[in-house]
């Protein structure tokens, strides 16, 4: 029976960033793509539209990004029905790009923003990480020896605080630090755990609507030299995901290339 590959891809936000660039090119690349995120109707729509190019992708929100809720996702993803009995299914990568965009000086943080920091970048990390790893384990190891590739999204804040970063820095340097430690441990059983620096504003949405002028918004949106493209970073995921186990990347530093900071 012919295995078709799963990716998991957290935090796809309002699907005009890296976890929906990542879904779409995933699916392209063969892989049924389960979408998790909190918001129902925008992760609705990022998998019809992969639907309707051709591809195969299943929503599965979840109110919050807790321990217990990632745990049961893995369950919802194990048991959705494709609708192809005759191919099996497998959970072969697995992408955390959940995360809390904290950016205050240290004075004005609040309890509640180191919780949702820790939260986010670490307590649902390690869920997603310990159900992934539980899942890629019972995989029989592919032609380039893997079981499964486990990857993480950081940030600037993954390796150097900033005035305006403590929260998240703290809570991205925590990620970071996993990730390590996973790669370190589960490389010896064929998974391969990357974690990937996005130095620099990624085009989104999102990151237009912060600029204060058109004449900003339109620099940041068609100037190559000054952002990352969500697309480019997905097609670097997927090179992660499709590397032979003697060259394993565990961390990829990407930044626009005429980066000023």
């Amino acid at each position: 029976m012919p295995i078709r590959p799963i990716f998991v891809v957290a935090g796809v936000g309002n699907a005009t960033g890296t976890g929906a660039a990542a879904a779409r090119v995933f699916a392209n690349a063969g892989f049924r793509v389960a979408l998790v995120a909190r918001n129902k109707d925008h992760l609705e729509k990022a998998a019809a539209d992969i639907n309707k190019s051709g591809g195969e992708a299943a929503a599965f929100p979840v109110s919050a990004y807790t321990y217990s809720a990632i745990t049961q996702l893995f369950d919802d993803i194990k048991k959705h029905d494709w609708g192809k009995p005759n191919e099996k299914a497998e959970i072969r990568a697995a992408l955390w790009n959940a995360g809390s965009g904290i950016f205050k000086t240290f004075l004005e943080v609040t309890e509640e923003d180191i919780n949702d920091s820790v939260q986010n970048n670490i307590v649902a990390a390690f869920a997603f990480s310990r159900q992934a790893v539980l899942t890629f384990k019972d995989n029989e190891i592919d032609e380039k020896g893997r079981r499964g590739t486990l990857i993480f999204t950081g940030a600037t804040a993954s390796i150097r605080g900033n005035v305006y970063t403590s929260a998240f820095a703290a809570g991205k340097h925590g990620l970071r630090a996993l990730s390590q430690s996973l790669a370190k441990e589960f490389g010896k059983q064929n998974i391969h755990v990357a974690h990937a620096i996005i130095d620099g504003g990624i085009l989104t949405d999102r990151s237009l609507q912060r600029r204060s002028t058109p004449e900003a918004q339109e620099e940041f949106k068609n100037n190559l030299d000054v952002r990352l493209s969500p697309e480019s970073i997905a097609e670097s995921y997927l090179y992660l995901t499709n590397q032979e186990r003697s060259s394993w990347t565990w961390e990829l530093d990407l930044r626009p290339a005429h980066e000023k900071w």
